[in-house]
């Protein structure tokens, strides 16, 4: 647990500076040149170290269908996602193991898992992400995905009477059965964090959001959910409310400086200054929303009223990866498109503070992670600068953030303990994974999803497609 990085590459406010890092009992201890070594010495010549980033929002068991989702937008999509969704906890174990290891291996050392529970199987899907996440050291902000009404209410009525099958678990189970999970895995700690988390207005009612306040308030955890995703969304929050999602949200008491809120995409100007007055963090999810034609939100706007954004890679199958410096770089340049005035798009290093700070803000961590301080718990991740897609040497963050870096993260760490050393993931055996993940799946390009044959008529009627 202690280690001295000597001679790394460092952002200082404006340039970069070479020093040491050195790290005791799993915190940054000192960070000056010819610090006297502590521990294990690691070599940082030619390397930059950054703060590890968060890979703000995804659902990793989304990862058994990532390549063979139709072209579809969300609302259609879910349906087919449901229809082919795993039913077995050693999928759910194996996959998260992937989301874990893309996360690491492109800056990321912590994960918020959005995880889509197995029916029935509820706390053992839980458990067996915990098993995963443990094993391999990232630090896990799991936050089981929660509904209480069924999908198809999840799509606009329009001007037609539609009756919806109940869900098939009540809102009082649901919560029961979240407030297990706390008492058996929430262990901050540990570096493993539960979250509260309804999957949206699309699915859920006022009780289970309620629910959740009350949860998150009695056992201090951060929230989490689905905002406005879609221009449905939008729609149904006027069919059921009367006003915008974020108005009601906020009426609930849901917004807060301890809540995430994932795409963000359908908002208006009086929704922007509710989620600033709240504090409530945006996590940009830009790769899934273009894949879904949902929208490009106004992330600059965002920023210019004062609210925290981040960056998620989204559930795998809607991205179809979990590579976060992907996701940074088009939820960066993708916004140079929606303003004229240059001033206002986000550079290289603000970038990299949204993905580490930024995102240790929306999980109520900024005073222990996110940036390279001393008395910080070091998650941190350093850089080979002499890697081919690093070169040649001009300014560090913005070949990482502005290039197409693969293969460059040479060490990570989380809490001070070292979880990937030369480019590899040492925690667990990443061959046999692959192995497994191959085993377990066949190539596969012919299947019809039967729920989106049955839907997709009115989705389109309402749609005014």
């Amino acid at each position: 647990m202690n280690f001295t990085i000597q001679n790394v590459l460092i952002a200082t406010d404006d340039a970069y500076t070479t020093t040491d890092v050195q790290v005791v009992e799993g915190k940054i201890s000192a960070i000056a040149p010819n610090l006297d070594v502590v521990g294990t010495v690691v070599n940082g010549e030619h390397k930059l170290l950054l703060p590890g980033f968060v890979n703000a929002h995804t659902h990793s068991s989304e990862m058994w269908q990532r390549g063979i989702m139709s072209v579809l937008p969300l609302e259609l999509w879910l349906a087919e996602l449901y229809d082919f969704a795993p039913l077995d906890t050693e999928k759910v174990y194996l996959s998260a193991l992937g989301t874990a290891v893309e996360t690491l291996l492109s800056g990321g050392t912590s994960v918020v898992d959005h995880l889509v529970l197995i029916p029935g199987q509820e706390l053992e899907t839980i458990a067996t992400a915990v098993r995963a996440y443990r094993e391999i050291g990232i630090r896990a902000f799991i936050a089981p995905l929660i509904q209480d009404e069924s999908l198809t209410a999840g799509i606009p009525s329009g001007e037609t009477e539609r009756n919806h099958e109940p869900y098939f678990r009540s809102t009082a189970d649901t919560l029961d059965m979240i407030e297990e999970a706390v008492r058996q895995f929430h262990r901050p700690e540990e570096g493993v964090n539960i979250l509260v988390a309804p999957t949206g207005i699309q699915l859920c009612s006022d009780a289970l959001f309620t629910g959740c306040i009350e949860l998150s308030d009695r056992y201090n955890l951060c929230r989490h959910s689905h905002l406005l995703e879609t221009k449905a969304q939008e729609k149904l929050a006027q069919e059921k409310y009367g006003c915008s999602a974020v108005e009601h949200l906020k009426r609930l008491g849901y917004l807060g400086d301890r809540t995430s809120l994932a795409h963000c995409v359908w908002l208006n100007e009086f929704d922007i200054e509710i989620l600033a007055e709240t504090q409530s963090t945006v996590v940009h999810n830009p790769l899934s929303n273009l894949r879904l034609g949902s929208g490009i939100a106004p992330i600059l706007k965002y920023r210019q009223a004062g609210v925290n954004v981040t960056f998620g890679c989204d559930g795998a199958s809607s991205n179809d990866s979990q590579d976060l410096l992907e996701a940074i770089k088009i939820g960066s340049i993708l916004h140079n498109t929606t303003e004229r005035d240059y001033q206002y798009w986000i550079t290289p290093r603000q970038s990299v503070e949204m993905a580490a700070l930024g995102g240790a803000k929306g999980l109520n961590m900024a005073k222990t992670i996110g940036s390279l301080t001393v008395g910080k718990q070091a998650d941190l991740v350093l850089y080979d600068l002499t890697s081919l897609s690093l070169l040649p040497r001009t300014d560090p963050i913005g070949l990482l953030v502005l290039g197409r870096p693969t293969n460059v993260v040479d060490s990570a760490w989380v809490n001070g303990k070292q979880i990937v050393t030369d480019g590899k993931v040492t925690t667990i055996n990443v061959d046999e994974l692959r192995q497994k993940l191959f085993q377990l799946s066949q190539w596969d390009t012919q299947r019809k999803s039967q729920t989106v044959a049955e839907i997709e008529a009115h989705y389109r009627t309402v749609m005014g497609l």
